[in-house]
Order: structure tokens, then sequence, then C-alpha cells
């Protein structure tokens, strides 16, 4: 009796035992894929940032322009290491065409999805209006990068530099190339791209100095950010005014564009070129003097700030307000301006790159 009562009690100890072990193995197993290392990861990001539950991500999304757009492509890469280091999910988004409809169709899918924020570089500064107020009155945090919407479509704009400086820079920069005289003219992106705009009207401001009385601003083009209308549009250009002594492409795939056709008429030297572009895209030209330098600032950054803009709207720190600070990670800490009727976030200000620097940086962007 005394001997059952003790084998009796042994199995129920082993018994427990076995049950605690398999709850304890269970448990370590299931939740392995769910609290390691990138729980952890994740979590160590998001402190501070409000996150209720670490396990679901907010959606940080962006827009850019279009498809097949190179300066575009390193803008969103940046945004999105900073969405990633911060430990959300990227949302990349760009229509095949660079157009304000396409953009609306995208807005209207995000808004479906119910992302945290918007980031957009848009195609047109006021079509936009009415999808950006729906998604802001839904909760949904709005900001425009590189090519801003209005005031009222968006809570703060993230710009590259001050627009003045970079409209004047490019007129002085071509005026020195060309001896400060003859013919220029202009080969931007879309007839609505609101960067593009606003340094062109600050080129025409500084053009009204006497000291640029023998330079002629003759034709602004559009090349819609397309590397085959940029193309006709330069061979236009050529064509139209064979006395053409210099052009100004403010865009990354006009100035490359117009890079090739100088390249392929033997103009180098008779034919001045300038504007932004990629070093990665430019840096042949320069190189074999086609152009003799032109500016940028790095898109990567450009993009990287939006996603700490962001991050910094959809968690409270920032409302967009002039004076409002931000920490943008390796940027520092950036500033809310003033910009018309509504606020921006300046990067800084235009890089010029030519044939002393222009190896160091090909291989960057």
């Amino acid at each position: 009796m005394k001997r059952n009562k003790v084998l009796s009690v042994c199995l129920t100890v082993l018994l427990t035992i076995s049950m605690l072990t398999a709850c304890g193995g269970g448990n370590s197993g299931s939740n392995s894929k769910n609290t390691g290392s990138n729980k952890s990861e994740v979590t160590e990001k998001n402190k501070g940032n409000d996150t209720t539950d670490s396990t679901k991500k907010k959606k940080y999304a962006i827009i850019f322009k279009n498809t097949g757009n190179p300066y575009g492509e390193k803008q969103m890469e940046g945004y999105k290491n900073a969405v990633e280091e911060l430990g959300y999910e990227a949302i990349l988004k760009a229509p095949d065409q660079p157009t304000a409809e396409a953009q609306i169709q995208m807005i209207e899918e995000l808004i479906s999805q119910k992302v945290d924020v918007i980031a957009i570089a848009a195609n047109d500064p006021d079509a936009l209006q009415p999808a950006l107020k729906k998604a802001m009155n839904q909760g949904i945090k709005v900001l425009s990068l590189d090519s801003a919407v209005n005031a009222a479509s968006r809570m703060v704009h993230v710009n590259q530099a001050d627009p003045e400086r970079i409209g004047r820079t490019l007129i002085q920069g071509v005026s020195e190339m060309i001896g400060g005289e003859g013919e220029i003219a202009i080969l931007s992106a879309t007839s609505q791209a609101t960067n593009q705009n606003t340094w062109i009207e600050w080129m025409k401001k500084e053009l009204e100095d006497s000291k640029y009385s023998k330079i002629k601003l003759v034709k602004v083009a559009y090349g819609d950010d397309l590397r085959d209308k940029s193309v006709s549009e330069t061979e236009a250009l050529l064509k139209s005014y064979p006395d053409l002594k210099g052009i100004i492409a403010p865009t990354t795939v006009g100035i490359a564009a117009a890079g090739k056709v100088l390249t392929d008429k033997g103009l180098t030297g008779k034919v001045q070129l300038t504007g932004l572009g990629l070093p990665s895209e430019m840096a042949e030209y320069i190189v074999s003097g086609v152009c003799q330098w032109m500016y940028l600032w790095n898109p990567i950054d450009v993009g990287y700030l939006s996603g700490y803009a962001a991050d910094a709207l959809v968690n409270g720190k920032i409302t967009g307000a002039v004076g409002d600070k931000l920490t943008a990670g390796k940027l520092g800490e950036k500033e809310v301006v003033k910009d018309g009727e509504g606020t921006q976030i300046m990067l800084g200000d235009p890089f010029k790159f030519d044939s002393s620097n222009i190896a160091e940086w090909k291989d960057v962007y």
C-alpha cells in the first residue's frame, strides 16, 4: 500500500515536470518568431515613438513623380533608409507617367490602405489638393518634398535648397560659361512642376540685372522628365536657334539628355550646358567638357530628411509650424521655416560638381 502510494507520487511529479517542460519548449519555439531579434530591434527603434503595439509597424508612404527617373529612385531610397532606420514600413510608389491624375489614384489607394503618412513629390501644385485634404481629414499626415504642393495640401514641405539661390546660381554659371553674351534656353521638366517653375522665375529675375544685358533667354522647353522627349526638345532648340550659346537644364533627366545630344552632334565647347544633374550620369560629360560644371544636392538626403520629417509629424514632434525643430538622424537638427503661405524644412545649398571633384562623387549617386 505504502509502496503504491510512493509510486503514485513519483509518477505525479514526473508528469508535472514533463508538462512544464513541454509548455516551456512550446513558448520558446512559437515566440521565437515573434519576440526574437527582429521584434527587439523594432521595439528599441520605436522607443519614444508612441508605438502601442511594436509588432504592428506604421506605414510611411512616398509618391515620386514617375518611374524610370534615377533622381527619384535615389530620393525614394533615402526615404526608405530613414523609415527602416526608425523601425517602420516604407511604401514606395511612382506612376508610369508624370501626371497629377496618376498620383491622385495612388493617393486614393494609400488612403484605403490607411497609411500613417504620405510624402509626395508633386506633378502639379494644385490638382492634388482634394485628394491630399481627404487624406488629412482621415488622420493621415501629409508632406511634400522636392516639388511642392500648395500650402493647403500639406503640413510642411521638404526643400532641397533655397529656390532663389538655385535660380540665380544657374544664370551666374551659364553667364560665366558663355562670356556674358549670347542666346540661352532652358530645358525644364513638366510645365506644372512647382520646383522647376520657381527656379525659372528666379532665373528670369536674375537676368533682369544689367550685367546680363547681352544675354537673351529665347525659350523655355519642357521635356516632361522623359529621356526621349528631352532629347527631342534639345534637338528642336538647336534647330530653331542655330546661334544658341547655352542650355540650362534644371532637371537630372533633361541635363543628361542634353549632354548626349551635344556629344553626338559634336557641339562640345560650342553650346555650353549646365543645370542640375546626377554625378553618376554627368561624369562623362564633365570629363569630356560638354558640361564644364553643374549643380545638385544629394537626392538621397532629400528623401532621408523627408522620412524623418514624416516620422516627426506622425509622432507629434512637429506640426509643421514655423519654429518647430526635429532631429533628422545623421543630418542633425533641422528647423521649420516660413515658405510663402506655408512652411518648409531646408536641406542645404546646391553643390557644384566639376572636373576637380566629379570622380569622387560619380560612384556615390
